[in-house]
This record gives C-alpha cells, structure tokens and sequence, in this order.
C-alpha cells in the first residue's frame, strides 16, 4: 500500500484504507513511500512517511517506512536502489516473518544515487542526534502570495555517546542503506525517578 494523498495525511490513508477497505482482514505489510527526501533522527517524530507506518503497527500490522536521500539538483530523483531494497525487505518478511513486536516499524532510508557506494549494505542502525538550525525562506508565489520555505538546512549530526553501533546519519553518509526498529513508545524510562523525586521535594506528594 502506497500512502499519500493531496487532502489527508500517510496516516489518514492508512487509517481510511484499514476502517474501509480491510474491514474484514488486515494487509499482510503496510510500506509508507518511498519518501523524497531523508527521514532520519529525531525528523522521525514529525515525518508523515513515519506517521504513516505507526498507523500501521497501532492496528497490528507490519509496517515499514521507507525514505530517500535527494540530491535536489535532479528534481526526478533515482529511485532504482530504493526500489531494489523495498523488494529485497518484502520478499524476506514473506518468506519468513517480520522481525518486530507489537507497536515497533522498520525505517529504512536510502542514500542518493550520487553517494551510494558500488556495493550498498544494508546497515542495521540507531535513530541519531539531528543538529537543527533555524532555518526559512519567504518567498513569493504567481498569485503574490507569501509563503514560507522552511528546513532547507544541511544534513548535520552528532553519534549518541556511549551508543554502540552506528546512527542512521552515519550509515547513509558511507553510502549504505540505514534500517533502524522504531517503538512508539516514548516514555523515559531512565529519568521515572528523578521526576518521581522532583515532584516529592517541590509537592510534597
């Protein structure tokens, strides 16, 4: 299922299509894109390619949420290894089974045609630290109207510190095929108590 639609978002595609079409059985596997543009780091948490896929896995079916890094100096884009891939990853999960729990998507992202090695691995990664800027362009459209163009800045990363293996960002700047597991579940965990004590001492809860 591609999602993707003028007047609703991937997630409103794959909600409608499993409340309408699915109503009876579930899709075997939901693949959101392929995306014009990366979806790596924290843009995981606002990409509609992504929001697509955790549609998906909140009503039990596999997802998986596929990107392309563009050169944008060529508006068509190369899509050849990300189809390539995509085929690879469903024929895989068919003839075996998809490798997460509940609540849990594979986000794939594809280096551009110019940066890709010779021989592209597929590259199992972490999600990584994005450096943002701020970063819009006003610009006019025929009718005079203003619009704004915003997150034109570079692709700037940092590893996460005392993280093993390698980040999504890392994968792909060596010219590989980033899959990082992602859970929609957020909670930080690790700082329960520092909070649970926070709120004693300032409440006296």
């Amino acid at each position: 299922m591609m999602t993707g639609m003028n007047d609703g978002t991937p997630s409103d595609c794959v909600y409608l299509a499993l409340s309408t079409i699915f109503v009876d059985a579930k899709p075997d596997l939901i693949i959101s894109g392929i995306n014009r543009g990366s979806n790596m780091g924290e843009d995981i948490t606002y990409s509609g390619t992504a929001a697509g896929a955790m549609e998906g896995v909140l009503h039990d079916v596999p997802s998986i949420a596929i990107s392309q890094v563009m050169d944008f100096s060529d508006p068509q884009g190369d899509f050849i290894l990300a189809q390539q891939t995509i085929k690879k990853l469903v024929l895989k999960i068919k003839n075996g089974s998809f490798p997460l729990p509940h609540r849990e998507f594979l986000n794939v992202n594809i280096p551009s045609a110019v940066e890709a090695s010779k021989e592209p691995k597929i590259v199992l990664t972490y999600a990584g630290y994005r450096m943002y800027a701020n970063d819009s362009h006003l610009n006019r459209n025929p009718r005079g109207e203003e619009y704004y163009w915003l997150g034109l800045h570079p692709l700037n990363f940092r590893a996460r510190y005392g993280q093993s293996g390698i980040s999504d960002y890392e994968a792909i700047a060596e010219g590989n095929i980033s899959i990082t597991p992602i859970q929609l579940d957020m909670s930080a965990y690790k700082s329960m108590d520092r909070v649970r004590e926070w709120l004693e001492n300032e409440y006296e809860i």
